[in-house]
């Protein structure tokens, strides 16, 4: 796909749609440029392309799309990159082998997990595979790698329990991943529990992939309940950003109760959101849920300048919010990173919640009861 003299909507399509139940796991390495300004996503061919394949592809059982966090560093936020932050996606970052974060990686709220893709010191101990000349190398690195790393961890838990479906895939994500020793170089970022006990942390999602883990709960898996998707609230009118402070923005939800869409087990959460700013890099976002759960959905990118473009009708998207309940008041909080003075506007914020009205693991039994599985069922009292 990437070898063609210049890129189209089609030739992306093409790419995701093609053999979609010979093909399981699609692996891609690429999207928007990362430079920090960007704010890029697939289109429209693009994305049914991607969601025909969660819905049908793999005889039903939904396609596998991988997808590279992006290697924007700091100064660029994965929120901003359309395909990573698609909860048809599984985003994943990567870390060092000492555990602590590499410099080209982008942090977001939409990232799920992590592997670890190069060496600290030693330049040769980057992921061994073919290069583009026949031979092999051993300093392949990047999110470029670590992407492809996950997709054969997936494709082990697919060996060991072929049924499982493209949200079972990312639950297993969610509930194998391990913090182990994996740190914020530069002390951002702080591993936090979210309202059932799940530990995440900006940069690396839920952890770092175990495969051994992942494998051994495959096995006794069963398929989740349903997904409902359910649109929660919505404020249409204008409101202003303070120069300094804070703007918040409430919505209140029943979260659908009562009707056939009702979610009471949130999966991915999105805040779909039209703004613009006199210096749109200079705009940060955080979504709080009714357990307390505060995710940043969008950080400062220094390298952003845009007054005109803003964001229209952009989905942020959170999975730091995973397996919570989702009835009461979100809140939205807007604010400027900045030292300048700076002016911008909210005119559009509504609320999307995904997930399931039953419990999704109420037939597993825990391997042990210090598991993310046990903590998770303890705290909804299962």
């Amino acid at each position: 796909m990437l070898d063609q003299p210049y890129m189209t909507d089609l030739i992306e399509a093409n790419s995701m749609g093609h053999e979609p139940h010979k093909i399981h796991i699609y692996s891609a390495s690429w999207g928007p440029t990362d430079d920090g300004k960007t704010v890029d996503g697939p289109r429209n061919a693009t994305m049914r392309a991607i969601v025909q394949g969660v819905n049908e592809g793999r005889n039903g059982l939904g396609n596998i799309y991988v997808w590279a966090s992006g290697d924007g560093g700091e100064e660029d936020d994965c929120n901003c990159d359309g395909y990573a932050a698609s909860m048809w996606t599984i985003s994943i970052n990567s870390a060092i082998n000492d555990g602590q974060n590499a410099h080209y990686d982008e942090s977001c709220s939409s990232t799920l997990a992590s592997t670890f893709s190069n060496g600290a010191k030693d330049p040769n101990t980057g992921v061994a595979t073919t290069d583009l000349y026949g031979k092999c190398t051993t300093t392949h690195s990047g999110t470029s790698a670590a992407a492809p790393e996950a997709a054969g961890v997936f494709a082990l838990a697919l060996e060991a329990n072929p049924s499982l479906s493209w949200r079972d895939m990312q639950h297993l994500t969610v509930l194998t991943s391990k913090r182990n020793s994996l740190f914020d170089a530069k002390n951002r970022f702080h591993w936090t529990m979210n309202g059932v006990g799940l530990e995440f942390n900006h940069l690396f999602g839920f952890g770092v992939l175990d495969a051994g883990a992942m494998v051994a709960l495959a096995k006794k898996w069963r398929t989740v309940p349903p997904r409902y998707h359910c649109e929660a609230g919505a404020i249409t009118q204008i409101h202003r950003i303070p120069s300094s402070g804070s703007l918040y923005l409430p919505i209140k939800t029943n979260a659908c109760k009562g009707t056939d869409t009702e979610v009471r087990y949130l999966e991915h959460v999105q805040a779909v959101i039209t703004a613009n700013a006199s210096r749109r890099g200079d705009l940060e976002l955080f979504l709080t849920s009714p357990m307390g759960t505060r995710s940043m959905i969008l950080s400062k990118r220094a390298n952003d300048d845009d007054r005109r473009d803003g964001f229209t009708k952009w989905p942020f998207m959170t999975t730091h919010t995973w397996g919570e309940y989702p009835q009461g008041t979100w809140m939205l909080e807007a604010t400027f990173n900045s030292q300048e003075s700076r002016t911008g506007w909210i005119k559009e914020f509504s609320l999307v919640l995904h997930g399931t009205k039953d419990p999704p693991y109420q037939t597993l039994s825990p391997a042990s009861p210090h598991s993310k599985l046990a903590i998770y069922l303890c705290s909804w009292g299962g």
